[in-house]
């Protein structure tokens, strides 16, 4: 997509949060496609693939800075609108309040790679950011166009799941939380009603310094599509897990959540889980694919060798 392909769209900005909900809402009621624009990253590469706004699943609005968000159904006028977020206030920045982390969903990678609060009380998701494209990639794209876009590939969405994150949104009807475990309801499908927009994610932190861990296995350590990542949040007591979460890319329909090996971590002391049992586990929460990036026994390799990484790393003798 280029300059010269512009008159395709008609691109409009608002002042504030609640004008963008009423605009989403008008949209929304004449079933109407409306794409927010934050980075774009991906819904400007999907406009030279298909139709202005066309996109595999149709989902409701959202900042886009990993991809794009069309609410159902087709626009009455010949031209698709977009809506430019990037600078609204409400969906940027960083705030920490207690043990209570807020992102807004046009905040970019590169603010989050950069932001102090993240380095101290968030770790990984400043780490993984430095792992999403080049910097180029990194100025432009956005947690919540990671969110919008809904890839199982996501490395911001894998994350966000190993906090344990909540997804802040909202509409003219108010606002609403979402747990990133009921967020994605299939490929690239979410559980997000079409007049609602994505303004913010929100984590309970763990304990300062708590071990994390983030793996991105891929063609090259950034600026290529996971094979597999992992991404994990524990806190550990006396040789036992008391929390743990976790998120991995690239293995199934939507981002995997691996509820079994999180049971079976939880479930008694470190020092007694063995490979066989974690190995069992995840190949219950994993269904991998042979796709142009990777085959599925290759995945099912990969996903077994990092779960087993993580876990040595907090103590178990696997």
């Amino acid at each position: 997509m280029s300059l010269a392909d512009l008159p395709r769209f008609e691109l409009r900005r608002v002042s504030g949060l609640g004008s963008l909900c009423e605009l989403v809402a008008e949209q929304a009621a004449l079933g109407a496609p409306v794409a927010l624009l934050a980075g774009g990253t991906d819904w400007m590469v999907e406009q030279e693939l298909g139709p202005a706004l066309a996109a595999p699943a149709p989902g409701p609005a959202a900042p886009s800075g990993g991809g794009p968000a069309a609410t159902p159904g087709s626009r009455p006028a010949a031209t698709p609108l977009v809506v430019d977020v990037s600078q609204l206030p409400d969906l940027c920045g960083v705030a920490l309040s207690g043990d209570t982390l807020r992102v807004g969903a046009a905040t970019t990678y590169l603010e989050m790679r950069r932001s102090d609060v993240l380095c101290e009380r968030a770790p990984l998701l400043a780490r993984m950011s430095r792992d999403v494209g080049a910097v180029q990639i990194q100025a432009r794209g956005t947690l919540g166009g990671n969110l919008a876009t809904a890839s199982p590939a996501a490395d911001g969405v894998a994350a966000l799941a190993a906090y344990d994150a909540t997804v802040v949104v909202q509409s003219v009807r108010g606002e609403r939380r979402i747990p990133m475990s009921a967020l994605q309801t299939g490929y690239k499908r979410t559980s997000r009603a079409p007049d609602e927009v994505i303004v913010a994610v929100e984590i309970a932190l763990p304990a300062p310094r708590s071990p994390w861990y983030w793996r991105k296995i891929g063609a090259r350590r950034a600026q290529a599509i996971s094979k597999v990542a992992l991404a994990g949040v524990a806190e550990v007591r006396s040789g036992r897990l008391t929390r743990l979460g976790l998120g991995m890319a690239s293995v199934a329909p939507t981002t995997a959540l691996l509820p079994s090996v999180r049971a079976l971590c939880l479930s008694r002391p470190l020092a007694e889980l063995t490979a066989a049992e974690i190995d069992a586990a995840v190949a219950q929460d994993i269904a991998p694919i042979d796709d142009v990036r990777s085959t599925r026994a290759y995945r099912e390799h990969c996903a077994r060798a990092v779960v087993r990484e993580l876990l040595r790393q907090l103590g178990a003798p696997v």
